[in-house]
């Protein structure tokens, strides 16, 4: 595999891309909010709330990077191992599918889906461990 980028590695690679922009549009919104001058000041107490979608959007965010912890590592470890089966693929594929919905989800308000996607992201890293110890 050296050299190439594997399926698992190319839905790394565009969860790391997701979790990277994620929080420009909150980013935005703070400066619509604040001012280019309240947003680049230290955060206080004292400071006008954001929109309620950007301030979901900021813990989508922070959960994205939470969860990108756990990912990243697993399929750096498929890859050390050699293992890339069909499995695998769609299981990261599944992961990057749901974080991008579970970032949008959460970012419109909608709990019950909101947990759902979350939820689907965590079997397919599950499917990730199972395939690290060859079960699937």
């Amino acid at each position: 595999m050296t050299g190439q980028l594997s399926k698992e590695l190319f839905w790394l690679t565009m969860t790391c891309i997701l979790t990277l922009v994620i929080w420009i549009p909150y980013t935005l919104d703070r400066i619509k909010v604040r001012g280019l001058w309240g947003t680049l000041d230290n955060p206080s107490p004292k400071d006008k709330p954001q929109s309620p979608w950007a301030h979901r959007l900021y813990f989508a965010h922070t959960n994205a990077v939470d969860n990108l912890v756990t990912f990243a590592p697993l399929v750096l470890i498929l890859n050390t191992l050699d293992i890339s089966t069909r499995t695998t693929a769609i299981a990261c594929a599944v992961y990057f599918w749901s974080r991008l919905a579970h970032a949008i989800i959460y970012g419109l308000g909608l709990p019950v889906f909101r947990t759902l996607a979350f939820f689907v992201s965590f079997l397919a890293q599950i499917v990730l461990v199972l395939a690290i110890f060859r079960i699937v």
